[in-house]
């Protein structure tokens, strides 16, 4: 037996289109209701109004007619047009039983026989059609006037009536349809903007959704809500600050253990590799708290808190290429810079700190005698900021995994506490910058680029 489906697993629908779905169906449903009524008050009104003139064709033709003479057929005005009369009512003249003067259409025998009353309505059945007969009786002449109207004919005016109302009435329920939709658009739409206001939330944007305005039925969802990102903003809060305590209480010692490594080692001067294992181990270990204070920095920040100012480029490219030069020297890395941008928007730390992360970085992956490219280039939409090296590089899959925190790429052989790019990632995004990853110098090693907000854009969210 095949396992039945999981609810969370079930398609989406449409609240809008049920909601459209149930109107049009409740209204055609009560539209039927309403016809049908109006169909038999019409069909009640048709038959007194039809009688009323039944019964005043008949005491007309009785009081009009003085000449009994059996003359067969009575004058018809437009005869020929007869059938295609609405009211087509045929008129009998009876004496003694006999039909002696009768229109048309009318049977030649009398539609009721032996009426018993000197006026009155009676059903008839005549050459196989049913009639509605109303007679009146002279009991001084000894004669009957019966007049007469197929009911049929009274059925064919409300089908006529019927089909006049039916593409009115299809195109009413069609613009209520149409109605219907665009109502409920604009009545569900500050649930589409409440749906917008929640996806928008971020582990870096967790203030409440506003609740004023809010639609009564969805106030409770929008308040528990507030109350999960309440709970989550509380504990990543509570986790930042722990990060940022820890990683502060931590470099007094790291400091002390410095100090007491190089004390060391002057004392013992035989135990020189062990302690420089050490001392690797030890700045190692102060990177990391250091990168973690950054990050704990960083974290709580907002585009619009950032304070940002014009940079001139250059000398900041030349500071960070003089902080690395030595080291690149030391190992035959040639290191150069391009730079044809003259000004940057933004917080001059911030920057400073990202392409110091990128250059140490390439210098740390990049074996000896590589080459490493710092450049500052304008670009047709967006100017760009890069450095691209000719190393070992770093596979598709995981460039998609570079910033993740504490992620390293396995087999390098360096040692590094996986956050440098995290960094880098974070101020990218304050900055509104866009952080991407390529291929290298001459195709290979890694290459990684900065694209700088479009000019005018700012620092705006």
């Amino acid at each position: 037996m095949a396992n039945k489906p999981r609810e969370r697993d079930a398609a989406p629908w449409s609240l809008r289109r049920r909601l459209l779905g149930a109107i049009v169906a409740a209204s055609s449903v009560l539209w039927l209701a309403s016809l049908g009524i109006v169909t038999v008050i019409a069909w009640q009104e048709t038959t007194e109004v039809f009688d009323d003139a039944l019964e005043e064709s008949g005491y007309m033709i009785m009081a009009a007619t003085t000449d009994w003479s059996e003359r067969g057929l009575l004058p018809e005005p437009g005869a020929s047009g007869q059938h295609g009369r609405k009211v087509d009512m045929q008129y009998q003249i009876v004496a003694d039983g006999r039909v002696i003067q009768r229109t048309g259409d009318a049977p030649a025998q009398p539609y009721v026989s032996n009426f018993d009353d000197d006026h009155g309505f009676a059903e008839a059945l005549a050459g196989g059609e049913r009639w509605r007969v109303f007679v009146v009786r002279d009991e001084a002449r000894k004669v009957e006037v019966q007049v007469g109207q197929q009911v049929e004919k009274r059925f064919d005016i409300l089908e006529e009536l019927a089909d006049s109302l039916l593409l009115p009435v299809l195109g009413f329920l069609a613009l209520l349809a149409l109605v219907c939709w665009v109502l409920t658009g604009r009545v569900l739409k500050p649930l589409r903007q409440t749906a917008a206001s929640i996806a928008a939330k971020t582990p870096l944007d967790l203030t409440l959704v506003e609740t004023g305005g809010q639609a009564r039925e969805v106030l409770p969802i929008v308040q528990a809500l507030n109350g999960v990102l309440g709970r989550l903003d509380a504990a990543l809060q509570a986790e930042r600050r722990f990060t940022a305590d820890a990683a502060h209480e931590l470099r007094t010692p790291l400091a002390g253990l410095h100090m007491h490594l190089q004390l060391l080692q002057r004392q013992h001067p035989d135990l020189a590799a062990p302690f420089q294992k050490l001392r690797q181990d030890i700045a190692r270990m102060t990177a990391l708290v250091d990168s973690l204070l950054t990050l704990a920095r960083l974290d709580p920040l907002a585009r619009e808190q950032l304070v940002a100012q014009q940079v001139t480029l250059l000398p900041l490219l030349e500071r960070v290429v003089g902080a690395h030069d030595q080291e690149a020297r030391q190992r035959g890395i040639a290191l150069t810079l391009r730079c044809a941008l003259e000004t940057v928007q933004g917080d001059p730390q911030m920057l400073e700190i990202v392409l110091r992360n990128l250059v140490d970085n390439a210098l740390r992956y990049c074996p000896d005698g590589s080459r490493i490219e710092i450049e500052a280039l304008p670009g047709a939409g967006r100017d760009r900021i890069a450095v691209r090296d000719d190393g070992p590089g770093v596979d598709e899959a995981s460039r998609q995994r570079l910033t993740e925190r504490f992620f390293r790429v396995l087999g390098q052989g360096q040692q590094g506490s996986g956050l440098g790019l995290s960094i880098v990632k974070r101020i990218a995004d304050l900055h509104g910058m866009v952080l991407a990853f390529g291929p290298g110098l001459d195709g290979r090693g890694l290459g990684v680029s900065l694209e700088l907000p479009a000019a005018g854009a700012g620092l705006q969210a």
